[in-house]
């Protein structure tokens, strides 16, 4: 092990003579800085991760397509009943507002559940962690705000879908 100040790639040549110049016998395979051979150590782990991540945002995708799904069907299935409230006189703004907040509401509940069961299971996943605790609230609320934003921008679309409905279209199509 050699310590320096100085950029340790420019050491090597050095060292090497200096090793042989003590025993010509010696050989010097896998000259390394500190830093690579740890960065090589942990290799496997950060691998992993990245394969996590990418299967996390793959699931947020779908999660995200499924709300859409779910709530455009509802707006669809709801239609008579949003051409009556615009007939009515609510304005635009109102219906964006009834939608978004049936979004809402379903991610609101999906988020206390989900805890709920992440906070069940965290204990299980304690050995995948690094530098954070398994019950460490900060993450839990942040990954609870993404998934709640997540699913209130998949219900951006039908909700303007909703508020853009022609009650006399509406009302004449059943």
């Amino acid at each position: 092990v050699v310590a320096t100040q100085s950029d340790p790639a420019t050491l090597i040549a050095p060292v090497q003579s200096l090793i042989w110049s003590l025993d010509p016998q010696l050989t010097t395979t896998n000259i390394a800085t500190l830093k690579e051979t740890i960065q090589e150590s942990v290799l496997p782990q950060r691998f992993n991760m990245f394969l996590l991540l990418i299967f996390a945002g793959v699931a947020v995708f779908l999660a995200m397509v499924g709300i859409y799904g779910v709530i455009s069907y509802a707006v669809t299935y709801r239609t008579r009943e949003i051409g009556v409230r615009i007939a009515l006189g609510a304005k635009p703004a109102t219906i964006f507002g009834l939608i978004l907040r049936d979004g809402a509401m379903l991610a609101f509940w999906g988020a206390v559940i989900g805890l709920g069961v992440a906070l069940s299971l965290a204990r299980l996943l304690r050995s995948l962690l690094f530098g954070v605790g398994a019950l460490d609230p900060l993450t839990f609320l942040m990954a609870a705000v993404v998934l709640v934003s997540v699913a209130l921008f998949a219900c951006f679309v039908p909700a303007r879908k909703a508020m853009r409905i022609n009650p006399n279209a509406a009302l004449r199509h059943e």
